[in-house]
């Protein structure tokens, strides 16, 4: 059933909600409560009249309040059930304490809070936010969609549960990520929550603490594989086909045997992505590109070793390899050659029985000729970065020191600039501290880390702040600049746009102090400039809409939602 429905009063011009309910009904609603934002008026005519005290509040008292409730919390995971209790009484409201305390509500309502959320999720859920496919119901997902109300979803982010930030296969219980992927995607891009769509393609678990858990709410099956798996998702694609043909779909945290499989299976048939992949490689390549400018050299000049050859991993050096061809015309092959790519056996090399989305990356033996290392195994991170001179040290490993003091030391002998890139969230897993870096290379860094650090004082005395290399500066924008010029299909190339318009908003003021990415404070602007960027791409592509520049920027920006409060008007017939 429809819930509510924008329009514009034809005499007033006034933009108002049509809603089709009343009283207790409009008030538990979420998309529609406004607590007691309600108009006199609107109370009378919604039979809202004593449901609440006579005064009429605004929503920045409706902030305050909140943010006042959140500070009074004493836990992170407090904070997050007080969050999620908030978006599920008013999503209105909760957008607007997001928005405004992005920073600092980031790291509660989604990484790394949430990971802890996600490992109680059964247990602390209290509302049910989302859509649940499962094998008994996939067979009727045309329904399921439809039930939501919500006939004009342009956005889905939906996850399988395997593979849930780095803690493993959490079944149903994953929810929460993509709960708090969409969070970001309407805060930091202003998609309206009303067109978004959390999905748990819940196909079992393996987890045996979560089968053995009288209160676990998932499927309670071992986890589906082979073909009876990717039939659920087949029939899951199918539906969203039909009920939102023009939505885009994200794919979030599946186990890395389905991510690139699925990737590959539906980039021609879905609109859609993997921001494990897609969003980590375009945001790290979007911090090399602003190295480069402090540098003044060109990234195929550069000598890159990644550890931790995973999904990130091969994203990261596929984005890598884009924007050497993109923006420096070498080739494939030759951009390949520059990256040494280092997984749990060492360095990938030629011979190897690799993943085959690593058999791109492996270094050919001649390369290995003249390195004093034993035959026998594989090179390991510490000789490849002496032996092959290695400029840029990228970590995906969650491996936490695995950068160490006498690697930093040779890597800062290997260049003017060294560039160190840890990206290995939590906090307690990176590969190595600012303060570590800035110790071992004379203050001389370049530096990204995938958790927040504090800034640092170069022996020189200037202070180095420290970006965070997080995919939010990459995936909202993206994904509002290609539901926005109604793209076809996602590529490579818009990865790439996204990735220059980030780093362009770098300043020259900002790179002098160490930042590599815009500040995170910024993240609206910087959603406006990579969806714009992406759109054109896509219309260059001939895969989006064709209209000017200022036309499609504007199309964009109007796009973005503000939280706020719309007058109401009753719909007298459905």
């Amino acid at each position: 059933m429809k819930r509510f429905e924008m329009r514009m009063d034809p005499l007033t011009q006034e933009v108002y909600y049509e809603v089709y309910c009343k009283s207790y009904q409009l008030m538990s609603d979420p998309l529609l409560n406004k607590g007691y934002a309600f108009s006199k008026e609107e109370r009378r005519e919604l039979y809202l009249s004593g449901l609440m005290p006579d005064t009429v509040g605004t929503l920045e008292d409706q902030i305050a309040r909140n943010y006042g409730h959140f500070k009074g919390k004493t836990t992170d995971l407090d904070k997050y059930v007080m969050m999620m209790a908030l978006l599920d009484r008013s999503e209105t409201i909760f957008y607007a304490v997001l928005t405004r305390y992005l920073e600092e509500m980031l790291p509660i309502v989604y990484t790394p809070t949430v990971g802890q959320a996600c490992l109680q999720m059964s247990h602390i859920l209290r509302r049910w936010r989302g859509l649940y496919v499962n094998p008994n119901n996939v067979n009727y997902i045309e329904g399921c969609l439809q039930n939501i109300g919500l006939p004009n979803i342009s956005l889905l982010v939906a996850t399988d549960g395997e593979r849930i930030l780095g803690l493993g296969d959490l079944g149903s219980d994953g929810m929460g990520i993509p709960i708090g992927k969409i969070a970001l995607y309407v805060a930091a891009a202003g998609i309206h929550p009303a067109s978004t769509l959390p999905v748990c393609i819940d196909v079992g678990t393996n987890t045996e603490r979560l089968l053995k858990d009288p209160l676990y709410l998932g499927y309670r099956h071992e986890r589906l594989t082979g073909d009876a798996y990717y039939a659920v998702i087949e029939r899951f694609v199918q539906g969203v086909r039909r009920v939102f043909p023009r939505a885009l779909l994200q794919w979030e945290d599946f186990g890395k045997q389905h991510a690139f499989n699925l990737l590959e299976s539906y980039k021609d048939r879905l609109l859609s992505f993997n921001d494990d992949i897609q969003g980590t490689g375009a945001t790290a390549a979007s911090a090399l590109r602003t190295a480069m400018k402090v540098k003044g050299t060109r990234l195929s000049d550069e000598r890159i070793a990644i550890l931790g050859f995973g999904q990130a991993g091969s994203g990261v050096a596929n984005a890598i390899v884009t924007m050497m061809c993109a923006d420096e015309g070498i080739s494939e092959e030759e951009a390949r050659r520059r990256i040494w790519a280092v997984d749990i056996d060492g360095l990938l090399l030629e011979g190897m029985t690799v993943e085959p989305y690593q058999a791109n990356f492996l270094q050919p033996r001649e390369a290995l000729e003249g390195w004093d290392v034993p035959k026998t195994r594989a090179p390991q991170l510490a000789e490849v970065v002496r032996h092959a001179k290695i400029t840029a040290l990228i970590g995906l490993s969650a491996q936490p020191g695995a950068f160490d003091r006498e690697m930093l030391a040779a890597l800062a002998a290997n260049s003017d600039r060294p560039i160190v890139l840890a990206l290995s969230n939590p906090t307690s897993r990176s590969e190595c501290t600012p303060d570590e870096v800035n110790a071992a290379t004379g203050g001389r860094f370049l530096m990204c880390t995938g958790s927040p650090f504090p800034s640092v004082m170069s022996p020189t005395g200037r202070e180095m702040i420290i970006s965070q290399c997080n995919n939010l500066y990459i995936f909202p924008g993206m994904g509002l600049g290609a539901i926005m010029s109604q793209a076809t299909r996602i590529t490579h190339r818009m990865f790439h746009a996204a990735s220059c318009a980030v780093s362009d908003m770098v300043t020259a003021e900002m790179r002098s102090h160490g930042l590599l990415l815009p500040p995170l404070c910024d993240i609206r602007r910087v959603s406006l400039e990579t969806a714009f960027a992406v759109a054109q791409q896509a219309r260059e592509d001939g895969l989006g809409i064709n209209v000017p520049d200022e036309r499609l920027r504007e199309v964009i920006q109007n796009a973005m939602w503000e939280p706020q409060y719309y007058p109401y008007r009753f719909a007298r017939t459905p």
